[in-house]
């Protein structure tokens, strides 16, 4: 597997912008699904990513205040099966995005930070819809 940004191949990649979005997830931030890509006017791989991972912990809350608020309302079997869901889910998204993040070059980096915002964005909207 390739070396991106000094960090080894797609899972620890992925770790590195899952921290930056638990950092980031401290701050007061807003978002809603764009219809264009809210990052577009960044010019340099490390600003978009920035970006990116900005915009993926917003989501990564919403998630799971969604998530936690659907738990909560659920009676035991539904919330065992929701439980199971949200870990296959999440294995599969960081399994998903370290694809994209294995390819060679800076693209690998902000391909794999559009990656998790995507399908974080998609399962926030899919869980808050369940409430």
């Amino acid at each position: 597997m390739s070396r991106i940004g000094g960090v080894g191949g797609g899972i620890g990649f992925i770790a590195m912008v899952l921290a930056c979005a638990v950092t980031l997830a401290a701050r007061p931030l807003r978002a809603e699904p764009a219809s264009e890509d809210p990052c577009a006017d960044r010019k340099s791989t490390t600003d978009i990513v920035e970006c990116l991972a900005t915009q993926a912990a917003v989501w990564d809350r919403r998630l799971s205040v969604s998530y936690q608020k659907l738990l909560d309302s659920l009676p035991a079997r539904r919330r065992d099966r929701l439980r199971n869901a949200q870990r296959l889910w999440i294995q599969f998204r960081d399994a998903n995005c370290a694809y994209f993040a294995s390819r060679a070059g800076t693209i690998a980096r902000v391909e794999a930070s559009q990656c998790l915002l995507r399908l974080t964005t998609a399962r926030a909207v899919e869980l808050e819809e369940g409430i």
